[in-house]
Parts: C-alpha cells; sequence; structure tokens
C-alpha cells in the first residue's frame, strides 16, 4: 500500500519536478555532447528505449543513452552485452552519465528520483507476493538497493530493500539514498552496472 502522508502525496513529486527540471537545465550542455558523440557514432541512434514496468506494473518507456551497438551473429541474435559495448558507451556508464536521460522520464511522471530501479518485464512472473510490492510506488533513478550493494548482493536482498524502501518512504529516506548515490558517483563504487560485476538476470527465488 503506497504511504497517503503528505510528502508521499504530493512532496515527494513536487521534488522530483522541479529538481529534474533543475538538472535538465544544468546538464543540458553535457546532454548536447554526448547526443552529438553518439549520433556519429551509433549511425544517427542517440537514445536507448525500453518498455519496463512502472507504478502498479504499468508499462513506460525508459531512456537512456545509447551505449551499446547492434551487432549481430550469423544467426541475427544480438552478441553478448559486453561485446556489444562501445568504447564511448563504456565511459558514460562508467560515470553514470548514461541514466542521465531518465531525468526525463522523472520530469515527465514515469519515474521518481528515488524508488525501486525499474526492471524488465519478463520478471514479474517470477516475483512472489511480497516482492510485487515493489511496484507499489514509482520506479526510480536510485534507489535503497544501489546505495546498499546493488551487484555485489543477491537478487533476494535486493528485492528486500526495495520492500523496505515502499514501506518507510520519507522525505529523510530519500535525502539519505540522494546523497549516498551522489557520494558513490564520484567516488565511482557500485552506482552502475559494470564489466567486472555484471548483473545476472533474475530467474526466480529458488536460486536465492
Amino acid at each position: 500500500m503506497i504511504r497517503t502522508d503528505f510528502y508521499n502525496k504530493y512532496g515527494k513529486r513536487l521534488i522530483d519536478i522541479s529538481v529534474s527540471f533543475f538538472l535538465l537545465i544544468i546538464f543540458s550542455p553535457l546532454f548536447l555532447i554526448v547526443s552529438i558523440l553518439l549520433y556519429f557514432q551509433n549511425d544517427g541512434y542517440v537514445f536507448f528505449f525500453q518498455e519496463r514496468p512502472g507504478i502498479n506494473a504499468t508499462p513506460f518507456r525508459i531512456i537512456k543513452f545509447k551505449s551499446m551497438n547492434d551487432k549481430r551473429d550469423k544467426n541475427g541474435n544480438l552478441l553478448p552485452d559486453n561485446i556489444r559495448l562501445t568504447r564511448l558507451g563504456r565511459v558514460l556508464r562508467k560515470l553514470s552519465i548514461d541514466e542521465l536521460p531518465q531525468l526525463v522520464n522523472v520530469f515527465v511522471g514515469d519515474m521518481s528520483l528515488v524508488g525501486p530501479r525499474p526492471l524488465l518485464f519478463k520478471y514479474l512472473e517470477l516475483y512472489n507476493e511480497e516482492q510485487r510490492k515493489r511496484h507499489n510506488v514509482k520506479p526510480g533513478i536510485t534507489g535503497w538497493a544501489q546505495v546498499n550493494g546493488r551487484n555485489a548482493i543477491s537478487w533476494k536482498r535486493k528485492f528486500e530493500l526495495d520492500v523496505f524502501y515502499v514501506n518507510n518512504c520519507s522525505f529523510r529516506l530519500d535525502f539519505q539514498i540522494l546523497y549516498l548515490t551522489f557520494l558513490k558517483v564520484i567516488r565511482r563504487e557500485g552506482i552502475n552496472q559494470s564489466e567486472s560485476r555484471p548483473m545476472m538476470p533474475f530467474t526466480g527465488n529458488e536460486n536465492d
């Protein structure tokens, strides 16, 4: 159940709108430079779009800078991610710049600055009842699981942290998560997926 205090009903959305708009303005020169570089590297394709489940598992299109090419094998299947990751894409991921276009998702209301990360639709049928609670709030650019280990912890632990966030969402917790995210980005500590510690697919709770 979604918390119904003033912050969760009104304050969180007001902060999302104002902060995302401010950051889009501040980072607009960086957006422009990265977009031009990606345009020439990826034959005109700058952004990666993918349908993800949002609040109440409602579909929305997540936006990221395109960090991988679309090379395929002889059977027409996409090559592994680590092979398709471009040099520029590797830099964007290392600096977490590939996630910046999600500020647009936040501004239009598909996402929040803070919340459980939006995963793939194929995972929905694998969740247990408790894990499905992660969809009781909007997904976020960063979240409680991201600042508490991300790829270094199990899927079960990630979902426990997501549900903890859903049950305890507050201005104080959001501020804490944003502050810790800022520190981890500055220190380059495990906010983004890496080649050395990739995010393995979720295959169900029997493996946790």
